[in-house]
Order: C-alpha cells, then structure tokens, then sequence
C-alpha cells in the first residue's frame, strides 16, 4: 500500500552548546490569559493603554509603535519552564483525588478531599514572570510598605531594546495587575554592543570582549565613555580597538590639561579665585570662551533632558578637546608669558573646573580625582562639597553669551589655521619663522590687539598690517590667503625652494587627481550603491568629499606658485 518514499530537506534544532538534536515534546503547561488589548479591563488591554495613553513614554518613540503593535497581536502566556532553578509554581496536586490546589502559602491538606497525600508542581514559573515583579515586589509589596509609597512609581527604566517584549511589557502588565499603577514613566532603550564587523557579540562566535581585560588596557573612565559616546538612543553600535584608544586618549587630554592648569594656579593667589567678581570676563579670549561654557552648559543639560547622552559626551569632547586645551590654554600661554595685569588663570581654572562637573557622569574616576586636587585653590563657598559627585552640576539659567566675542574670536582662529596650512603643505620647518602680511581694511583693532597670539601661534617673525597689499608683493614668491575680511600673504622668498615645491605638488595633485577619478568611477557605480553596505557607501563618500578638498585645495597653491 506504500506508493513511494522520498527524502525530505526540514530544519532540525540544535543546541548551541553542545550541537545534540533537540527534539520536541509535547507535555502540560500553565498559561496566563492576557486577554485582548482592545479590553481596558484585561491584562493585555491594561498595558496596552499606559503606552497608548501617555502615562508611559518609550525612548526613542519609535519603539512605542513596536510596544503596541507587538501587544495588539499577544496570545495567552505560557509561563511554566522545566529548569532546576526559579520561582517554584504553587500549586500542589492531590495523589489521592487528583484535585489541583493553588495557594500562596504552603499547602499541606487537599481542600477537596483532606488528603495529605500532596505533591508540588515541578516547573518555575517563566524568569520574565519573576523579574516582571521587580518594580514592586522588591519594595516590600503586596504589603503597604514606605518604600512602596515613595519610589513607586519609579521615575525612568533603562535597559535595551532587544527585551522590550520580554522584560519591560512583563513588567507594565505585572505592575498594573498588582498595583493599580505603571511601574515607571519613562522607558530609555540602548541599542547593542557590536563587535567591530557590526555582529552581534557571541560566546559561540568568539567575539566578545572581557571588560575586565579591556579596564586593563585602557582604563575604566575611557571604556566607558567609548561604550555611551557617538551613538543614539535604541541604535546599535561597534566598538573596536581604536574607539577604545580614542577615549584613551580623550582621558589623557584630560589629565594633561588639568596637570598644567594645576601647575600654573600653584603659584597664584588662592583667594582670588572662584569668586563671582572674577568671573566677569573682560579679555576677548575670556569672554570668548565663558560664552562656549555656558553654550555647552545649556546644550548637555537639554541633551540629557532628552536622554541624548551620546550628544551630549560629544559636545563636552569637541569643547574640551578643541576649544579649551588647543585654543583657550595655548592663547592663554602666551598671555602668561606676556605677564599682563589681565591673567587667564581665574578663567582657566573656572573653565575646567566646570567642564569636570560637566563631564563627571561619563568620567567619574579622572574627574573625580582632579577635581579634589584642584579645590584647595578655590575659595567659592557654593563648591565646598568633599566630593564632585554631591557638587551641584553646572546649569546655565542666565548664559552669558558673546555673540561678538565668538564671531571675533572665530575669524583668528580661522586665520591661525590658513597659516598654519600653508606651513604645513609647503614643508616650512616647525622651528622657523617667517613674515606675514596683512591687509585689514575692517576689523583691524581686533587683529592689532591679537598680533602676539597670532605671531605666536602662527610662528611668524614679524606681522605687518597694512590698508593694501604693496603692488611689488603679487610678483613676489609668496602664497595669498584669503580670510574674510583679511588677505593674508605670506612671503616665501628664502623660505622654500619654489621649484622643487612647485615639482612635489605637482606630483601629489597627480596623485591625488588619479585617487578621485577611482572614487568618483566607484560611488557613482549603481551597482556598488546597492549591493555595498551603507557604511561602505557612506565612508566612501566621505573620502570622495576629503579627496576632492585635498585636491582643489593644491590647485589652489599651484597656481600661486606657478604664476611668480
């Protein structure tokens, strides 16, 4: 009666640890009836409304549409498990009359028929089922305890997004049963750790990485700031070696800068500082930078409001990094050496002390530590605290923003940096100086009183300003800058041999010109565009863009060159 066999391809499930066949078995289970989302009265329904509701707001809000789409479609939940550890179910079963006794407390005699002849139920209930309870059941409920009253509702639950269903909807459920409350107001979902390849870190795939170790190699501080900082919330992100030496190297511009900030104040008069009245910036460079303080202050502050803690660690980096240790504290170097009556010390002290508090909730060792090295040279009461963790964080009510320091100051910066690029691409040694020459028809009395900053910074020998470029200097070897409202010229007359300049950047633009045309031919490939991964496609992009600036930039300094 057999009409014909054939071999059939199935998925067969295996264990991941030991790769043995797992085969199904049918066996009794306890289930909860959730009911639907569409009743306000059932379980489901329940939850269902806190979100829909608003009495629960999920970070970022598109995981809400998921939270109610997921709840829209739930079944009846299966929550019994055959392990060896867990919640044991409470119901005990009667051998005599099979009665099925459910209890809170232990039961010893069947209710139907008063046999003691009884046997407990060997499954736990579901581990989501337990720690659905957290919230409350760890405050002392179902007794009306103290702590149940003042911390429940607790305020934001943090966790990632990848248990969305199994831990935090457990908990809306279990909590609004049993309370009659949501067991939080706002829901703040990370994304996941990836490894450097954007896969999902694995024992079995070998690619995780031990904390431990990396604490090791790179500090505690910085581990942590590579694993909150350049990413959104619920998005997912790589870690590899070189973010880890990225915030490395952050914690150690922080430990260079506050050693040479602390080492100026030594010598300075203690009592002068953190008082309000020193506060006042006068100086362009001071007013300048309090005015990025408080914009950074304002801007963290609303960032954390927002549960953008990736925007905000990156706002303080670019400000610390850039702002005050490459500009503010090498401009204040030379006002130090200047020996002016207008010290930057009250400011330079002020500035880091600040951006410490700012930044102690990513980095709580470093900041920590420097900052009680760096309070026996303050004298404001407000900062009296044995500790930053108790020291109020910095919040800007009124900011004292410069709209004119920062456009003042950002044109120097702009020009110290056209300078010092044209340095860089003609090869002038570090250690020599030369002339520049400027024409400021506007905005002279800003460069007049930055003159030694720029000479400084800029490693010029002399600056000559002047109303119009002298008409001998356009045949003159020397390369022209334009920085609005300035024209710069930097005269290269026994600095640089031009011809062999003329020859290199020749040879780079060729190079570099080869190196676009390979890029522009791949991006505009439709193919790469759509088979390529959106990284790919974005880093070449970003190269493309660098190239192309790279290269119109020594056009630019071939022509100057050339025409001489």
């Amino acid at each position: 009666m057999l009409e014909k066999v054939e071999d059939l391809n199935h998925a067969v499930g295996h264990c991941q640890r030991c790769d043995s066949v797992v085969e199904p078995l049918v066996s009794l289970q306890w289930f909860l009836n959730v009911g639907k989302y569409d009743d306000p009265n059932s379980i489901a329904g329940k939850a269902y409304g806190a979100v829909k509701n608003g009495d629960i707001r999920i970070v970022p809000d598109r995981f809400s549409r998921v939270y109610l789409n997921w709840l829209e479609n739930i079944r009846d939940w299966c929550i019994s498990r055959q392990l060896w550890w867990g919640h044991r179910i409470p119901v005990w079963y009667c051998d005599d009359c099979s009665y099925i006794n459910a209890a809170v407390d232990l039961v010893e005699v069947c209710s139907n028929c008063s046999s003691m002849n009884l046997h407990q139920d060997q499954d736990v209930l579901d581990t989501w089922f337990s720690s659905g309870l957290w919230p409350h059941s760890t405050l002392g409920w179902p007794d009306d305890t103290e702590d149940l009253n003042s911390f429940y509702p607790t305020t934001v639950l943090e966790c990632g997004y990848d248990i969305l269903f199994f831990w935090v909807a457990r908990m809306i459920m279990m909590g609004i049963e049993n309370t009659g409350s949501v067991p939080f107001r706002t829901v703040f979902l990370h994304g996941l750790i990836r490894d450097a390849n954007g896969a999902k870190m694995s024992k079995t795939r070998g690619n995780t990485l031990d904390p431990l170790e990396l604490v090791d190699r790179y500090g505690t501080d910085a581990l942590r700031f590579a694993l909150t900082t350049g990413t959104a919330p619920g998005n997912d992100m790589r870690i590899s070696d070189g973010k880890l030496e990225a915030a490395r190297n952050f914690a150690n511009k922080i430990r260079n800068a506050s050693r040479y900030v602390i080492s100026v104040v030594a010598n300075y008069n203690p009592g002068l500082l953190g008082s309000e009245s020193n506060r006042d910036p006068i100086h362009r460079e001071d007013r300048w930078i309090i005015s990025l303080l408080d914009r950074l202050t304002v801007d963290v502050n609303e960032a954390l409001e927002n549960f953008e803690l990736g925007d905000a660690q990156q706002k303080l980096h670019d400000f610390f990094w850039n702002d005050f240790c490459d500009w503010y504290i090498e401009m204040a170097k030379v006002r130090l050496r200047s020996d002016g009556s207008d010290s930057p010390i009250p400011m330079l002290v002020h500035v880091l002390e600040c951006t410490l508090r700012l930044l102690h909730p990513f980095m709580p060792f470093i900041t920590e530590e420097i900052w009680g090295n760096l309070m026996p040279y303050i004298s404001d009461q407000d900062l009296s605290q044995s500790s930053i963790m108790i020291a109020n964080y910095p919040v800007a009510s009124e900011p004292r923003l410069d709209v004119a320091a920062e456009w003042e100051m950002g044109l120097i910066i702009q020009t110290i940096r056209s300078v010092r690029n044209i340095r860089s691409q003609l090869r002038v040694p570090a250690n020599e100086t030369i002339d520049a020459i400027f024409e400021a028809n506007e905005s002279r009395n800003i460069l007049e009183e930055e003159t030694a900053t720029i000479k400084s910074l800029c490693r010029l020998r002399e600056l000559h300003i002047q109303e119009q470029m002298p008409e001998g200097d356009a045949t003159s070897p020397g390369i022209t800058s334009v920085v609005h409202p300035w024209i710069i010229r930097l005269p290269l007359d026994g600095i640089v041999d031009l011809a062999t300049e003329i020859n290199r950047l020749e040879q780079e633009l060729e190079a570099s010109n080869k190196n676009l045309r390979r890029i522009e031919a791949l991006v505009s490939n439709p193919n790469f565009k759509s088979k390529a991964k959106p990284e790919v496609v974005e880093n070449e992009e970003r190269k493309l863009r660098t190239i192309r600036e790279e290269s119109e930039y020594l056009e630019e300094i071939l022509a100057q060159l050339n025409t001489v």
